[in-house]
C-alpha cells in the first residue's frame, strides 16, 4: 500500500518519527539505527515503508533505504520474529553486520538484540543463511579474511561481549577504523575503540 513517504521530519525518538506531509503527520516506528541517522528537526525525509496490519494496529516501520526494508520483510518471515522485534534487530546491528554474523553463524552477536534468545538466534542463523548468500545488496566477498570489513565486525563483536551496548561499540569502531590501515589490527583497533568509548 505504502512504497514510501516523504516529507519534513516533524519530531523524532529512538521508537518513532512524525512526518508532516502536506499537513498530515504520519506516525512511523523506526529502530535505533535508523533514528540515530536521521536528519534535523524540519528538514526532508524519505522513509522507505513496511506496512504491517494486525488485528490490534496498523503500523508503519520506516527504513532510510530499500535494502533495510528488505531484509526487515525477510526477517519477519522468520518463526518467532515479529516486526517488533525485526526492527529492534536491524536497530541494534547494522544492517552489514548483521549479514554477516548470519553467514558466519555468530549466534553470540545476534542474541544481544532486545527479544532474540540464542534459539531464535540459531534459527535465524539456519533460516536465513541461503537468504543472505543470495543478497545482491551485500558486498563482494565481505567475509575473505583480513579485509577490513570483517576486522571491523570482529572488534565490535569483541566489545559487545564486553558488555558495551551495541551500538556504542558499532559507533566507536568505526570512528577510530578511519584514522586506521586498510587491513588494521584486530588488537590495536579494539584498543583504539576502546579509548574512544570511555572518553
Amino acid at each position: 500500500m505504502y512504497e514510501f513517504i516523504r516529507g519534513k521530519l516533524a519530531s523524532s525518538s529512538p521508537l518513532k518519527a512524525i512526518v508532516d506531509v502536506n499537513g498530515i503527520g504520519y506516525s512511523i516506528s523506526v529502530g535505533l539505527n535508523t533514528y540515530s541517522n536521521l536528519p534535523h528537526i524540519g528538514e526532508t525525509v524519505v522513509f522507505y515503508i513496511s506496512f504491517v496490519v494486525r488485528e490490534d494496529a496498523h503500523t508503519l516501520y520506516g527504513f532510510l533505504t530499500l535494502a533495510e526494508r528488505e531484509f526487515f520483510e525477510k526477517l519477519t518471515h522468520v518463526s518467532g520474529i515479529g516486526p517488533k522485534t525485526a526492527i529492534a534487530l536491524l536497530g541494534h546491528i547494522d544492517l552489514v553486520d548483521l549479514q554477516m554474523a548470519i553467514l558466519h553463524g555468530n549466534v553470540a552477536l545476534i542474541s544481544k538484540s532486545p527479544g532474540i534468545g540464542k534459539k531464535t538466534a540459531e534459527r535465524l542463523v539456519v533460516e536465513m543463511r541461503d537468504k543472505v548468500k543470495q543478497d545482491k545488496t551485500m558486498p563482494t566477498n565481505p567475509l575473505e579474511p583480513g579485509q577490513k570489513r570483517g576486522i571491523i565486525g570482529d572488534a565490535i563483536s569483541a566489545l559487545i561481549h564486553l558488555g558495551y551496548h551495541p551500538v556504542e561499540a558499532q559507533k566507536s569502531v568505526q570512528k577510530v577504523s578511519i584514522d586506521l590501515p586498510k587491513d588494521p589490527d584486530l588488537g590495536k583497533l579494539i584498543t583504539a575503540a576502546l579509548k574512544e568509548l570511555v572518553k
